[in-house]
Protein backbone atom coordinates (compact mmCIF):
# COMPACT_ATOMS: atom_id res chain seq x y z
CA UNK A 1 0.00 0.00 0.00
CA UNK A 2 1.19 3.53 -0.79
CA UNK A 3 2.29 5.04 2.53
CA UNK A 4 1.19 8.50 1.32
CA UNK A 5 -2.40 7.28 1.41
CA UNK A 6 -2.35 6.06 5.03
CA UNK A 7 -3.57 8.28 7.85
CA UNK A 8 -3.70 7.40 11.57
CA UNK A 9 -6.10 9.15 13.92
CA UNK A 10 -5.54 8.49 17.61
CA UNK A 11 -8.81 8.68 19.53
CA UNK A 12 -12.35 7.71 18.50
CA UNK A 13 -14.17 10.56 20.18
CA UNK A 14 -16.60 12.76 18.27
CA UNK A 15 -13.90 14.88 16.61
CA UNK A 16 -11.67 11.91 15.73
CA UNK A 17 -14.55 10.02 14.11
CA UNK A 18 -15.79 13.10 12.25
CA UNK A 19 -12.31 13.87 10.94
CA UNK A 20 -11.78 10.25 9.87
CA UNK A 21 -14.98 10.46 7.82
CA UNK A 22 -13.92 13.73 6.18
CA UNK A 23 -10.46 12.44 5.24
CA UNK A 24 -11.80 9.11 4.02
CA UNK A 25 -14.18 11.01 1.73
CA UNK A 26 -11.08 12.67 0.25
CA UNK A 27 -9.63 9.28 -0.66
CA UNK A 28 -7.27 8.61 2.25
CA UNK A 29 -7.04 5.21 3.94
CA UNK A 30 -7.85 6.13 7.54
CA UNK A 31 -7.31 4.02 10.64
CA UNK A 32 -8.63 5.21 14.02
CA UNK A 33 -7.04 3.80 17.18
CA UNK A 34 -9.13 3.91 20.35
CA UNK A 35 -7.92 2.76 23.77
CA UNK A 36 -11.43 2.04 25.08
CA UNK A 37 -13.53 -0.94 24.06
CA UNK A 38 -16.27 1.21 22.50
CA UNK A 39 -17.24 4.80 21.76
CA UNK A 40 -19.34 7.15 23.86
CA UNK A 41 -17.74 6.68 27.28
CA UNK A 42 -16.82 10.33 27.84
CA UNK A 43 -18.75 12.34 30.45
CA UNK A 44 -20.42 15.02 28.34
CA UNK A 45 -23.67 16.99 28.45
CA UNK A 46 -23.88 16.84 24.65
CA UNK A 47 -25.92 20.03 24.41
CA UNK A 48 -25.22 20.95 20.80
CA UNK A 49 -26.68 23.60 18.54
CA UNK A 50 -28.67 22.56 15.49
CA UNK A 51 -25.63 23.76 13.52
CA UNK A 52 -24.55 20.13 13.90
CA UNK A 53 -26.73 19.43 10.86
CA UNK A 54 -24.33 21.53 8.78
CA UNK A 55 -21.55 19.03 9.50
CA UNK A 56 -22.96 15.50 9.41
CA UNK A 57 -25.93 13.46 8.19
CA UNK A 58 -28.00 13.88 11.34
CA UNK A 59 -30.74 11.61 12.67
CA UNK A 60 -33.44 13.54 14.57
CA UNK A 61 -34.09 10.40 16.63
CA UNK A 62 -30.94 11.30 18.60
CA UNK A 63 -32.67 14.38 20.04
CA UNK A 64 -33.86 13.96 23.63
CA UNK A 65 -35.01 17.54 23.97
CA UNK A 66 -34.90 20.82 22.08
CA UNK A 67 -33.54 23.69 24.15
CA UNK A 68 -34.39 27.26 23.15
CA UNK A 69 -33.40 29.16 26.28
CA UNK A 70 -31.06 29.13 29.25
CA UNK A 71 -32.02 30.96 32.43
CA UNK A 72 -28.88 32.45 34.00
CA UNK A 73 -29.49 32.92 37.70
CA UNK A 74 -27.32 35.69 39.10
CA UNK A 75 -27.80 36.45 42.84
CA UNK A 76 -30.16 39.39 42.26
CA UNK A 77 -31.35 38.94 38.68
CA UNK A 78 -32.22 36.16 36.26
CA UNK A 79 -31.34 36.63 32.58
CA UNK A 80 -33.08 34.69 29.83
CA UNK A 81 -30.56 33.72 27.16
CA UNK A 82 -32.16 32.79 23.86
CA UNK A 83 -30.08 30.31 21.87
CA UNK A 84 -29.74 31.21 18.22
CA UNK A 85 -29.65 28.62 16.73
CA UNK A 86 -31.69 26.32 18.97
CA UNK A 87 -29.81 23.57 20.86
CA UNK A 88 -30.37 19.83 20.98
CA UNK A 89 -29.91 17.73 24.13
CA UNK A 90 -28.43 14.44 22.87
CA UNK A 91 -27.37 11.12 24.35
CA UNK A 92 -23.57 11.22 23.97
CA UNK A 93 -23.15 7.47 23.60
CA UNK A 94 -25.77 7.23 20.83
CA UNK A 95 -24.33 10.33 19.15
CA UNK A 96 -20.83 8.83 19.05
CA UNK A 97 -22.22 5.52 17.82
CA UNK A 98 -23.89 7.36 14.93
CA UNK A 99 -20.55 8.99 14.07
CA UNK A 100 -18.84 5.61 14.20
CA UNK A 101 -21.39 4.21 11.73
CA UNK A 102 -20.98 7.19 9.39
CA UNK A 103 -17.20 6.75 9.43
CA UNK A 104 -17.29 2.99 8.88
CA UNK A 105 -19.72 3.34 5.97
CA UNK A 106 -17.10 5.55 4.31
CA UNK A 107 -14.45 2.84 4.79
CA UNK A 108 -12.74 4.01 7.99
CA UNK A 109 -11.08 1.25 10.02
CA UNK A 110 -11.78 1.76 13.75
CA UNK A 111 -9.66 -0.38 16.09
CA UNK A 112 -10.78 -0.57 19.72
CA UNK A 113 -8.86 -1.55 22.86
CA UNK A 114 -5.69 -0.27 21.21
CA UNK A 115 -3.68 2.20 23.25
CA UNK A 116 -0.82 3.90 21.41
CA UNK A 117 2.41 3.99 23.43
CA UNK A 118 4.56 5.67 20.78
CA UNK A 119 4.00 7.68 17.62
CA UNK A 120 3.32 5.29 14.70
CA UNK A 121 6.00 5.45 12.01
CA UNK A 122 4.24 3.70 9.13
CA UNK A 123 1.67 6.40 8.33
CA UNK A 124 1.84 9.40 6.03
CA UNK A 125 0.13 11.66 8.59
CA UNK A 126 -0.80 11.14 12.26
CA UNK A 127 -3.48 13.18 14.04
CA UNK A 128 -3.97 13.18 17.80
CA UNK A 129 -7.65 13.46 18.69
CA UNK A 130 -7.17 11.74 22.03
CA UNK A 131 -8.75 14.19 24.40
CA UNK A 132 -7.79 16.48 27.26
CA UNK A 133 -4.98 14.22 28.53
CA UNK A 134 -3.68 13.52 25.03
CA UNK A 135 -0.90 10.93 24.95
CA UNK A 136 0.00 12.24 21.49
CA UNK A 137 0.61 15.70 22.92
CA UNK A 138 2.70 14.16 25.69
CA UNK A 139 4.77 12.08 23.24
CA UNK A 140 5.56 15.30 21.38
CA UNK A 141 6.72 16.97 24.63
CA UNK A 142 4.24 19.81 24.15
CA UNK A 143 2.94 21.93 27.00
CA UNK A 144 -0.45 21.08 28.47
CA UNK A 145 -3.44 23.41 28.18
CA UNK A 146 -5.10 24.84 31.26
CA UNK A 147 -7.79 22.61 32.74
CA UNK A 148 -11.12 22.99 34.43
CA UNK A 149 -13.13 20.13 35.87
CA UNK A 150 -16.59 19.12 34.69
CA UNK A 151 -18.97 16.88 36.66
CA UNK A 152 -22.22 15.28 35.55
CA UNK A 153 -25.09 13.77 37.56
CA UNK A 154 -28.17 12.15 36.01
CA UNK A 155 -31.39 11.91 38.01
CA UNK A 156 -34.67 10.34 36.92
CA UNK A 157 -37.43 12.82 36.27
CA UNK A 158 -40.21 13.22 33.70
CA UNK A 159 -39.50 15.97 31.19
CA UNK A 160 -42.36 17.17 28.98
CA UNK A 161 -41.81 19.95 26.45
CA UNK A 162 -39.30 21.71 28.68
CA UNK A 163 -37.34 24.03 26.41
CA UNK A 164 -35.24 25.75 29.07
CA UNK A 165 -32.04 24.95 30.92
CA UNK A 166 -30.92 26.66 34.11
CA UNK A 167 -27.41 27.86 34.94
CA UNK A 168 -25.92 29.32 38.11
CA UNK A 169 -22.57 31.15 37.76
CA UNK A 170 -19.58 30.11 39.88
CA UNK A 171 -16.29 31.94 40.33
CA UNK A 172 -14.71 30.21 37.32
CA UNK A 173 -17.58 28.35 35.71
CA UNK A 174 -21.18 27.46 36.44
CA UNK A 175 -23.63 24.81 37.62
CA UNK A 176 -26.47 23.68 35.38
CA UNK A 177 -29.70 21.78 35.02
CA UNK A 178 -30.61 20.26 31.64
CA UNK A 179 -33.87 18.37 31.00
CA UNK A 180 -33.23 15.25 28.90
CA UNK A 181 -35.77 12.60 27.95
CA UNK A 182 -36.75 10.68 31.09
CA UNK A 183 -34.08 12.22 33.29
CA UNK A 184 -32.57 15.52 34.35
CA UNK A 185 -28.87 16.27 34.18
CA UNK A 186 -27.20 18.34 36.86
CA UNK A 187 -23.60 19.35 36.45
CA UNK A 188 -20.89 21.90 37.04
CA UNK A 189 -17.76 23.28 35.41
CA UNK A 190 -15.10 25.06 37.40
CA UNK A 191 -11.78 25.01 39.22
CA UNK A 192 -10.48 21.54 39.96
CA UNK A 193 -9.59 22.35 43.57
CA UNK A 194 -12.98 23.80 44.55
CA UNK A 195 -15.61 22.28 42.25
CA UNK A 196 -16.46 19.26 44.38
CA UNK A 197 -17.34 21.48 47.33
CA UNK A 198 -19.25 23.93 45.10
CA UNK A 199 -21.28 21.18 43.44
CA UNK A 200 -22.08 19.53 46.79
CA UNK A 201 -23.41 22.85 48.10
CA UNK A 202 -25.37 23.43 44.89
CA UNK A 203 -27.10 20.04 45.25
CA UNK A 204 -27.64 20.44 48.99
CA UNK A 205 -29.31 23.84 48.53
CA UNK A 206 -31.76 22.26 46.08
CA UNK A 207 -32.28 19.09 48.10
CA UNK A 208 -30.78 16.93 45.36
CA UNK A 209 -29.52 13.77 47.04
CA UNK A 210 -26.69 11.85 45.41
CA UNK A 211 -23.67 9.66 45.99
CA UNK A 212 -20.34 10.62 44.45
CA UNK A 213 -20.27 7.16 42.83
CA UNK A 214 -23.14 8.40 40.63
CA UNK A 215 -21.14 11.38 39.37
CA UNK A 216 -19.10 11.27 36.17
CA UNK A 217 -16.25 13.70 35.66
CA UNK A 218 -13.95 14.91 32.90
CA UNK A 219 -11.21 17.47 32.47
CA UNK A 220 -12.05 20.32 30.11
CA UNK A 221 -8.95 21.77 28.39
CA UNK A 222 -8.46 25.35 27.24
CA UNK A 223 -5.70 26.50 24.93
CA UNK A 224 -4.40 26.37 21.38
CA UNK A 225 -1.60 23.81 21.17
CA UNK A 226 -0.23 22.58 17.85
CA UNK A 227 3.14 21.05 16.98
CA UNK A 228 5.27 22.47 14.19
CA UNK A 229 5.68 19.08 12.57
CA UNK A 230 5.29 18.01 8.95
CA UNK A 231 3.66 14.67 9.67
CA UNK A 232 1.73 15.00 12.94
CA UNK A 233 -0.76 17.40 14.49
CA UNK A 234 -3.55 17.70 17.06
CA UNK A 235 -7.26 18.44 16.83
CA UNK A 236 -10.21 18.82 19.20
CA UNK A 237 -9.70 18.59 22.96
CA UNK A 238 -6.13 17.37 22.44
CA UNK A 239 -5.31 20.85 21.13
CA UNK A 240 -7.42 22.60 23.78
CA UNK A 241 -10.11 23.86 21.40
CA UNK A 242 -13.14 24.45 23.65
CA UNK A 243 -15.47 27.38 24.16
CA UNK A 244 -14.28 29.48 27.14
CA UNK A 245 -17.81 30.37 28.26
CA UNK A 246 -19.29 26.85 28.31
CA UNK A 247 -16.45 24.34 27.92
CA UNK A 248 -18.23 22.82 24.91
CA UNK A 249 -15.92 21.39 22.30
CA UNK A 250 -17.89 19.49 19.65
CA UNK A 251 -18.90 22.26 17.24
CA UNK A 252 -15.53 24.03 17.65
CA UNK A 253 -13.77 20.69 17.22
CA UNK A 254 -15.74 19.94 14.05
CA UNK A 255 -14.88 23.39 12.68
CA UNK A 256 -11.19 22.74 13.38
CA UNK A 257 -11.51 19.34 11.70
CA UNK A 258 -13.01 21.03 8.63
CA UNK A 259 -10.04 23.40 8.47
CA UNK A 260 -7.68 20.44 8.78
CA UNK A 261 -9.50 18.52 6.07
CA UNK A 262 -9.40 21.52 3.73
CA UNK A 263 -5.64 22.02 4.29
CA UNK A 264 -4.70 18.34 4.38
CA UNK A 265 -2.00 17.09 4.03
CA UNK A 266 -0.35 20.49 4.66
CA UNK A 267 -0.30 20.50 8.47
CA UNK A 268 1.57 23.79 8.77
CA UNK A 269 -1.13 25.51 6.73
CA UNK A 270 -3.71 23.95 9.05
CA UNK A 271 -1.85 25.23 12.11
CA UNK A 272 -1.76 28.78 10.77
CA UNK A 273 -5.40 28.84 9.68
CA UNK A 274 -6.82 27.27 12.83
CA UNK A 275 -4.88 29.69 15.04
CA UNK A 276 -6.06 32.64 12.96
CA UNK A 277 -9.68 31.50 13.24
CA UNK A 278 -9.83 30.49 16.91
CA UNK A 279 -7.32 32.73 18.71
CA UNK A 280 -9.44 35.94 18.56
CA UNK A 281 -12.57 34.00 19.54
CA UNK A 282 -10.80 32.50 22.53
CA UNK A 283 -9.54 35.89 23.71
CA UNK A 284 -12.86 37.67 23.17
CA UNK A 285 -14.77 34.81 24.75
CA UNK A 286 -12.70 34.90 27.93
CA UNK A 287 -13.02 38.67 28.22
CA UNK A 288 -16.76 38.64 27.52
CA UNK A 289 -17.40 35.87 30.07
CA UNK A 290 -15.51 37.74 32.78
CA UNK A 291 -17.35 40.96 31.97
CA UNK A 292 -20.81 39.36 32.04
CA UNK A 293 -20.06 37.54 35.32
CA UNK A 294 -18.80 40.78 36.90
CA UNK A 295 -21.80 42.80 35.75
CA UNK A 296 -24.28 40.06 36.67
CA UNK A 297 -22.88 39.74 40.18
CA UNK A 298 -22.18 43.41 40.88
CA UNK A 299 -24.20 45.60 38.48
CA UNK A 300 -27.15 43.41 37.42
CA UNK A 301 -29.32 46.41 36.52
CA UNK A 302 -27.09 46.93 33.47
CA UNK A 303 -28.13 43.59 31.96
CA UNK A 304 -31.36 43.22 29.96
CA UNK A 305 -33.89 40.59 30.97
CA UNK A 306 -33.45 38.66 27.71
CA UNK A 307 -30.46 38.27 25.40
CA UNK A 308 -30.28 36.45 22.05
CA UNK A 309 -26.92 34.90 21.27
CA UNK A 310 -25.17 32.51 18.91
CA UNK A 311 -23.63 30.20 21.50
CA UNK A 312 -21.09 28.72 19.04
CA UNK A 313 -19.64 31.74 17.25
CA UNK A 314 -20.87 34.97 18.87
CA UNK A 315 -17.83 36.94 17.67
CA UNK A 316 -17.87 36.30 13.92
Amino acid sequence: MNNKNKVAIIGAGAVGLYLSWKLSKKGFKVTVFEKNKKVGLKACSCLISERIKDFIPFNDALIENKIKYSLIHFPKKTIRLKFSPVHFALDREKFDESLENIAKEEGVNVIFSKEIYKIPDDFFRIIGCDGALSSTRRHLSLSSPSFRLGVQLLKEGSVVENEETDTWPLKNGFCWRIPKGDYIEYGALGNRDSLKEEFSKFCSDRKISFDWNEVKSALVPQGLIFPKRENITLCGDASGITKPWSGGGIIWGFKAADILSECFPDLEKYRRKVLKFFRPKLIKGKLASKAIYFIGNNLPFLLPREISRDNDFPFL
